[in-house]
């Protein structure tokens, strides 16, 4: 473990837990390596069982933790989609499953070839604050689904859906199979640093370069799903108002903290003006005051940096316009979506991811120069583009990279599961959700199995049979003669030997 235990009982307690949790689900997972079909259906069927008995008391554990949470926002984003992603991988594991027959080398034909797809062990989920329930169990699900036994660390910025989460997986699981862990504020890497069989983290890239770092000591593989700067870019001659209410729908929900929000908004130049109009006419479409049913900023922590990034740009030279009226003093953590006219490079809220509901608009006069921004700078987790011409989204898609992409809208494709969600570069690595996720947390086995009668001796020793010259010379031909003499006479410094 990385750093010295904390003093007093209740962090020596924690450390002393998470060791004896990891080896009960070590030894468990020796006792019974791999789970029927059966079994992970009632664990997954266990698990949408308490998401649905204690919806209302987790959806309560999230107001409470972000000051204010929408209940709407609650169940859709954190709970629904839970239950998607459980159904999902219920109606589709066992044909996952079942052994992957491949195709042996013609040399090989008439052998058998297979990948068997078996459990890793024990797989560790860091979770994030921001949608605590979903991120939780999403890897999870897969984990479980998979034949793994699972250790979830919940966030510490959200301690009341914490224990109530906590209470949820006790009530349905043995200790040993499923498990809701803490660690002590004084040693945070203690959980990254046991010998997991896999690791999934949410988070930050900050935090996911420490994650990488501390389970490399173990030689554990990660899956790291990191966020970054998703663009939106909003193609020519796209309507600007229905482009506008997309966007300022994923900027606005859950407060703009959302990995895959968009983080900033391209505009062909002539039309920057309109969307930025119709973007504040849609946030009060969409959020209107006397609802009373917005998400607020998490923390004052968070309020803080979202703040600085306000003053920075104000400071140099950005126009902002609060989508509706904000005072600090009076709202508090109840924060619009601000648009940032005028950004530029220098900017901090231009250079780090924003996570929180401002929003830079940033006019171009071509999509060349559009598409030229965004691969300028770290590859995103997400990407969105709004156009109604198909040559110019295959265009797009062709000369952009991204984790994952959703047309003319926001923020979709993450929440159907039967295909991957996860990052590239510096938005992520590896892959859940789907049969990519299955995969990710099972170990590909490949079994080759030799035929009686097929005639494997032929390529033992002693080497230079007939057979044996006949198929090197089918398969890689003649060599170069004038490269043969060279490596002879010794241009290339090598001595060869002509057997």
């Amino acid at each position: 473990m990385d750093g010295d235990c904390p003093p007093g009982p209740a962090g020596d307690e924690a450390i002393r837990r998470l060791h004896r949790v990891l080896a009960a689900q070590k030894a468990a997972f020796a006792a019974q390596p791999y789970p029927s079909a059966a079994e992970r259906r009632a664990r997954l069927r266990a698990l949408r069982e308490q998401l649905c008995r204690h919806q209302d008391r987790l959806v309560e554990a999230m107001c409470a933790d972000f000051g204010y949470r929408s209940p709407s926002e609650s169940k859709m984003f954190d709970l629904l989609a839970s239950v998607l992603a459980i159904d999902h991988l219920s109606a589709r594991l066992k044909r996952w499953m079942k052994p992957s027959r491949r195709r042996p080398e013609l040399l090989f034909r008439t052998n058998g070839l297979a990948v068997h797809y078996q459990p890793k062990g024990v797989v560790g989920v860091i979770v994030p604050w921001n949608f605590p329930i979903y991120l939780a169990v999403g890897p999870l699900a897969a984990a479980l689904a998979a034949g793994n036994r699972v250790m979830v660390k919940m966030p510490e910025a959200a301690p009341a859906t914490a224990r109530a989460f906590a209470r949820l997986i006790a009530e349905a699981f043995a200790e040993h199979d499923v498990a809701v862990v803490e660690t002590p504020a004084d040693t945070p890497g203690a959980f990254t640093a046991l010998p997991f069989d896999h690791l999934v983290f949410t988070g930050s890239p900050a935090t996911g370069r420490a994650v990488m770092a501390a389970a490399a000591a173990n030689l554990t593989p990660v899956t790291l799903e990191l966020g970054g700067k998703s663009p939106a870019i909003v193609c020519p001659g796209y309507p600007v108002a229905e482009a506008a209410r997309r966007v300022m729908h994923g900027k606005g929900s859950n407060c703009g903290q959302i990995c895959v929000a968009p983080d900033y908004v391209l505009v062909h130049r002539p039309q920057a003006e309109a969307f930025a109009a119709a973007a504040i006419g849609q946030f009060h479409h969409l959020f209107p005051a006397e609802a009373g049913d917005r998400t607020t900023v998490a923390n004052d922590g968070q309020l803080a940096r979202l703040q600085a990034m306000l003053a920075d740009a104000r400071a140099k030279g950005a126009t902002i316009r609060p989508c509706a009226p904000y005072d600090p003093l009076r709202d508090g953590r109840r924060m619009p979506v601000h648009l940032i006219l005028g950004g530029t490079a220098e900017m901090t809220v231009l250079r780090e991811e924003i996570f929180g509901p401002l929003l830079p608009v940033i006019p171009y006069d071509t999509l060349d120069e559009a598409i030229a921004f965004v691969m300028a700078r770290q590859r995103p987790l997400a990407l969105y583009c709004f156009s109604r011409d198909r040559a110019e989204v295959r265009d797009l898609l062709a000369r952009t990279q991204s984790g994952g992409v959703t047309v003319n809208d926001w923020g979709w494709h993450v929440v159907n599961h039967d295909a991957p969600f996860g990052g590239i570069g510096g938005s992520g690595m590896g892959s859940y959700h789907g049969i990519e996720g299955f995969q990710a947390l099972s170990h590909a086995r490949t079994v080759f199995t030799r035929r009686r009668f097929f005639p494997i001796d032929l390529f033992c020793p002693p080497y230079g049979s007939p057979i044996q010259r006949l198929v090197l010379r089918l398969f890689l031909g003649k060599a170069d003669p004038a490269l043969a003499a060279a490596s002879t006479q010794g241009e290339t410094g090598w001595t060869t030997t002509s057997s």
